[in-house]
């Protein structure tokens, strides 16, 4: 991230500065496409891809610019992660669920996980999931950040407004600590009692 904050970008593109406004949207645009990429299934990607979905994401924050509540560095990044979940869930419903069933050779073989692998590692990322709302907002951000954006300390450092890369290693350390023993507590506790 440069100099410039987000909040001096929002204040400036509230105020009309188409620039700031697309400096805004492409400091978060290639870190959304990551956190994007390989959301969508397989069989949904025919339809739409991921770049449809991170436009309109932007779209959603520039439309709603003007009235949009700031709440530090990791609230923009939130807001476009939540706009592109929701994105994400519309193109599920519209294609349905289940994929087209094809008819292959006893003889084919596929390339990809099992169904078996592929719902093992589904109830993993489940459980992640899960443990990350376990977290406050800026721990979950900052998480997300480091984990799957790629971001690196420093970048973490000016997102959740820490004073320096070292804390914000020690802060994402801390939280990623609280996640493994959430995911950890979930794997021994039964679906049931989670549900019910």
């Amino acid at each position: 991230m440069d100099i410039e904050s987000s909040f001096e970008l929002l204040q400036r593109a509230k105020a009309g500065d188409a620039p700031a406004l697309e400096r805004l949207l492409d400091r978060y645009r290639p870190r959304l496409h990551r956190w994007c990429s390989g959301r969508l299934p397989r069989y949904a990607r025919d339809f739409t891809d991921t770049e449809d979905i991170v436009q309109e994401a932007l779209l959603g924050l520039v439309r709603s610019v003007d009235s949009f509540d700031y709440r530090g560095e990791w609230s923009v990044q939130a807001f476009l992660r939540k706009a592109a979940v929701n994105r994400i869930r519309d193109e599920l419903r519209r294609h349905g669920a289940r994929p087209l069933a094809v008819a292959l050779p006893d003889s084919a073989e596929s390339p990809s996980l099992s169904p078996l692998e592929q719902a093992m590692g589904q109830q993993a990322f489940d459980r992640y999931t899960r443990a990350l709302e376990t977290l406050s907002a800026e721990e979950r951000e900052a998480v997300i950040a480091r984990v799957e954006l790629g971001c690196s300390h420093a970048e973490v450092m000016q997102l959740v407004d820490k004073p320096s890369p070292d804390a914000a290693r020690m802060f994402v350390a801390r939280a990623l600590e609280r996640v493994a023993r959430a995911m950890a507590d979930d794997v021994r506790q039964p679906h049931d009692a989670r549900v019910g």
